[in-house]
């Protein structure tokens, strides 16, 4: 990541409700419309979460995973989110950044929102993203969230939601896409989940 970009984050994750996560009703729809979304599967025996903030989505995850690593690029997202959930010790924690974070382990459920955009360029971006299709299991689903690619570049990023999930889609399968919007033109994003098509070799 950007050493920029970095120094916002950091800036940002100082505030006592970094991006409005726990008090913005466009924030609680969007994380209610994730979760039901994670909840597709019947059950999540081994879940991944990229870009955890301040924790708002991982404390409503974390009940309905067996268990959950969860990865932030900054130690103050993961401190701040780890207290958020101290009683859950289904949870491993990791500070990484997505572009270097890779695991042999494979992953029922991958949840990606608000993050991709960070990254430098469209070779990161297809890099990371390459990374975490590597990631998912069989039959597993992702569930990817960002705001659209107009607004990501107003902001200063190289590309938004249509981007990625024009890349995601070279492999994964996309089987719902959901739209919201505020009454703020710079609150809106684009949710969409995927599936692997591979089955598992027990199928």
């Amino acid at each position: 990541m950007p050493d920029k970009k970095y120094k916002i984050l950091e800036r940002e994750l100082a505030t006592d409700d970094p991006w409005r996560l726990d008090s913005n009703p466009f924030e609680q729809e969007r994380y209610t419309k994730m979760l039901q979304m994670c909840l597709s599967k019947e059950s999540i025996r081994n879940a991944l979460e990229v870009g955890c903030a301040a924790g708002t989505f991982t404390e409503r995850l974390a009940p309905h995973c067996q268990r959950l690593l969860v990865i932030d690029v900054m130690r103050q997202a993961i401190n701040r989110a780890r207290e958020r959930t101290k009683k859950k010790a289904h949870i491993t924690w990791i500070v990484a950044d997505i572009q270097r974070f890779w695991t042999a382990e494979r992953f029922d459920l991958i949840v990606v929102a608000e993050v991709l955009y960070y990254l430098g360029d469209i070779a990161e971006l297809r890099a990371a993203i390459r990374n975490l299709i590597d990631m998912l299991a069989p039959d597993g689903c992702l569930i990817f969230g960002s705001a659209r690619d107009e607004t990501c570049r107003h902001w200063g990023h190289p590309a938004g939601a249509e981007t990625a999930i024009d890349i995601f889609k070279e492999e994964l399968i996309e089987v719902q896409r959901v739209q919201f919007r505020a009454e703020r033109d710079d609150e809106e994003c684009l949710l969409v989940l995927f599936r692997n098509p591979i089955k598992s070799s027990g199928n």
